[in-house]
């Protein structure tokens, strides 16, 4: 297709993400014939290999960090890895698959219904289209000051001001993060890093706010290293916490995520469902970097829908999703909770089936207060309450698994909570959770409590 920038016709409007500049792509079958250091969009439009965004285009919105300050990738092996690894993926010597956190315990005994890709997405790949900046974005920098600037009319300023809308249109989000060096710093650039950075995290959370059916995300960590992303990665990653090479970026890239997210909450509104409808409500102050809101009980039954005190303490997760504690303990509401108990809420109700957001079934409501990153007092309420701190989910994960800071170790400690897992048959070792998905104070909270880093069930899984 290619053509020249006069006559272009831009994405349909979208009332969330405006598209101020057209969506450039190249197709998957040309850019796996591409070799060594990847060419600039006007050397790729002027071979005719960058087509127009349409309707019915099946498309790959390709995330990944800069290895260089004026060149995204100066040797090419950033996108060689993502060349091997789609060609893999295509003739289905890798597999991508859920991340085994995210996997069912059914799904266990039954593997045919873990999440992966089908043979009818694989077809689409074949055919489809890449987005990926260097190539799509006209004389893009290395996100110099002024280059997003609301009076800046350049295509590079719109094109970068469109990558939310452009992150919507894709089929697919692909993040590229296999551990390379940056060419200036010296740095390690990884998974890790990606996902530090401000505009890494917004293009994630478009993703995943979008209002599409599947909002999957593929981490390409290698050439033979491929998953889905566990789902409750981004709620713990704030844009407004991000890295920014400018810095003036970051009140306009936050902009983006709070539209994002006014933007599901308004779809959910009227479309539903109710439980992911409350869950944002509840979360909405934690993920745009806020103080939780300190309702009152009219407040609180207004703000997330409940017809009356009764029906928000009796009704159960497992039937309705999110119950009104459930809603209490993701907002941070440390009052709402012992009113709830008060109207004979049950502190230790199981959760239904929320593993879209990142918590599944059985779960308990204090391991959600956990995995949510509530603060010592909201934990402090439901234990009061006598919430059960050794109670598992059918996979054996417990609160203690689940803590994500240095203080709910130290609140959950005073509280003679299990760090140890002497029940070697039934426990999952609260290290291996905390290990993988909280911050290093929180490990070091750990050793320091004398949980054991070689768990006699590890040891017994090693042998």
């Amino acid at each position: 297709m290619g053509g020249s920038l006069c006559c272009e016709k831009p994405l349909p409007p979208n009332h969330v993400h405006p598209c101020l500049f057209p969506m450039y792509l190249v197709k998957v079958s040309d850019f796996l014939e591409m070799k060594g250091t990847p060419e600039p969009h006007d050397i790729l439009m002027q071979k005719g290999l960058l087509h127009q965004w349409e309707p019915g285009m099946f498309t790959l919105f390709v995330s990944h960090q800069w290895l260089g300050s004026q060149h995204p990738d100066p040797t090419g092996q950033q996108l060689g890895v993502l060349r091997t690894a789609l060609r893999r993926i295509l003739e289905q010597s890798l597999q991508v698959e859920e991340d085994l956190t995210s996997i069912k315990p059914a799904a266990l005994l039954d593997p045919e219904q873990i999440k992966r890709l089908s043979k009818p997405t694989l077809q689409q790949i074949e055919r489809g289209y890449l987005f990926i900046d260097w190539f799509a974005i006209p004389q893009i920098t290395a996100r110099l000051p002024g280059v997003n600037e609301e009076s800046t009319r350049s295509s590079a300023a719109l094109a970068v001001q469109s990558i939310p809308a452009y992150v919507e249109a894709a089929d697919l989000f692909l993040a590229l993060v296999p551990e390379l060096l940056h060419a200036d710093t010296g740095l390690i650039c990884s998974y890790s890093s990606w996902l530090s950075r401000g505009w890494c995290r917004a293009e994630l959370w478009c993703r995943l706010l979008s209002n599409k059916s599947d909002t999957s995300i593929i981490v390409i960590y290698s050439t033979c290293d491929a998953e889905l992303m566990f789902p409750l990665v981004w709620q713990r990653n704030l844009i407004a916490d991000g890295l920014f090479t400018v810095e003036s970026d970051r009140a306009v890239v936050v902009k983006l995520g709070e539209a994002a997210l006014r933007g599901k909450l308004e779809t959910l509104h009227i479309e539903g469902p109710v439980s992911h409808y409350r869950f944002y409500l509840a979360c909405r102050p934690r993920l745009l970097g806020h103080q939780p809101m300190a309702l009152d009980c009219e407040d609180f039954l207004r703000y997330f829908h409940f017809p009356s005190l009764q029906e928000a303490a009796e009704g159960r997760s497992c039937r309705d999703g999110l119950t009104g504690l459930l809603c209490a303990v993701l907002a941070g509401n440390a009052h709402m909770i012992r009113m709830l108990a008060k109207h004979r809420a049950d502190v230790n109700d199981r959760l239904g089936d929320l593993s879209e957001l990142g918590y599944y079934e059985t779960q308990t409501v204090l391991t959600a207060a956990v995995k949510s990153h509530q603060e010592p007092p909201v934990l402090e309420t439901l234990i009061e309450l006598r919430a059960d701190l050794h109670a598992q989910s059918r996979s054996g994960v417990g609160c203690a698994f689940a803590v994500r800071s240095a203080e709910q170790v130290q609140c959950l400690l005073a509280h003679r909570a299990d760090f140890q897992c002497a029940d070697v048959g039934v426990a999952t070792p609260p290290l291996n959770g905390v290990a993988n998905y909280a911050d290093t104070a929180t490990v070091a909270a750990l050793l320091a409590a004398r949980c054991e880093p070689d768990h006699p069930r590890d040891l017994d899984e090693k042998g």
